[in-house]
């Protein structure tokens, strides 16, 4: 089965399972398992940051960032488009008390500097107070120019507010833009790191920030459920897609590129957009629903709509990228 739904459909490789089963484990919630602490350690330093915190997933790492620098009756900044705010439940709001104030984002993925100022609110008890500016990279897929990223977390400092990044693909970033880690990270108070997306992890996610925030996460992740026990198996996994699985996303890249162009030669069919490892597409509306047919009948997955986005992956090679388009070529060839 060819899935071009998304990246978290990745699965672990063997010399991945390998390193879980074979990683010592102790207590995490205690604090002693040795494999969990390490890469917390390595993390940390990859990302220039003081410290790490494992997490099960990106969406209760972004949670529990929020509610460390927010308290009840606060409110951040976020781009309407931003999985934080759209796609995931609604949890600050929901579990947080914390309220969005959600910009439109401009085509680049960014949020206009002119925007997030005139959405901080004055300090006025009628108000809520406006303490963080969350920024997300890759968006769509895009990379945030760099030049932007350090405009605007400057305005958020000059402003009083703190700075998350929703970094679930900074990876792509960093590989597409050949930067570290490191800088990408830095203009940053936090970052959510994923590896269960194009890094083939099963699970894990990690949230990087000083030692004094992440002792603050640290509770919230209790409260929330996200304290593990024997968790070294993850961070095991996570460990392993650092050390191995990073370089391997310029392959996704360069095949999303090879799909958006053969996409691009069909009839009706516009791509809108290609950046790292994504596509989107849009389809005649006549053809959304026997095409989506049609390709699951030949063993390929794509959540196809009007408006439809093809994720490239580790579990892909460029055999599958080919067996796409003809199939679809061959599909618009009888319609």
């Amino acid at each position: 089965m060819i899935d071009l739904r998304s990246d978290t459909v990745t699965r672990p490789t063997s010399a991945m399972k390998d390193a879980m089963m074979a990683a010592p484990v102790g207590d995490d919630v205690w604090g002693d398992d040795p494999t969990v602490n390490a890469f917390q350690a390595n993390l940390a330093e990859q990302a220039g940051k003081e410290a790490a915190l494992l997490f099960p997933s990106g969406t209760q790492s972004n949670l529990v960032a929020l509610m460390s620098h927010c308290e009840r009756g606060d409110e951040y900044i976020v781009g309407q488009s931003a999985h934080a705010y759209r796609w995931e439940g609604g949890g600050a709001a929901v579990l947080g008390s914390i309220q969005p104030q959600p910009i439109e984002n401009a085509a680049d993925g960014s949020l206009p500097l002119e925007k997030i100022s005139a959405a901080i609110k004055a300090d006025d008890f009628h108000f809520a107070r406006t303490k963080l500016l969350a920024l997300e990279n890759t968006i769509g897929g895009k990379v945030l120019p760099a030049e932007y990223v350090l405009k605007a977390t400057e305005l958020a400092r000059e402003r009083g507010l703190a700075t998350h990044l929703d970094g679930a693909r900074l990876f792509n970033a960093a590989v597409a833009t050949d930067t570290s880690l490191k800088q990408l990270c830095l203009p940053f108070d936090s970052v959510s790191l994923c590896f269960s997306k194009g890094l083939g992890t099963p699970i894990g996610s990690a949230l990087v920030g000083s030692q004094a925030f992440i002792d603050r996460a640290r509770r919230w992740r209790k409260v929330v459920g996200g304290g593990m026990r024997q968790s070294g198996i993850i961070a095991a996994a996570c460990q392993y897609a650092l050390d191995h699985h990073v370089a391997d996303l310029a392959d996704d890249h360069r095949r999303a590129e090879r799909l958006a162009a053969g996409l691009a030669k069909l009839p009706g069919v516009e791509i809108s957009a290609q950046a790292t490892n994504m596509v989107f597409a849009h389809f005649p509306d006549e053809h959304v629903k026997p095409l989506s047919a049609w390709l699951k009948e030949h063993g390929i997955l794509i959540e196809l709509l009007y408006a439809t986005r093809f994720v490239t992956h580790r579990d892909l090679d460029d055999a599958d990228i080919d067996k796409v388009i003809a199939v679809m070529e061959a599909y618009f060839s009888r319609h």
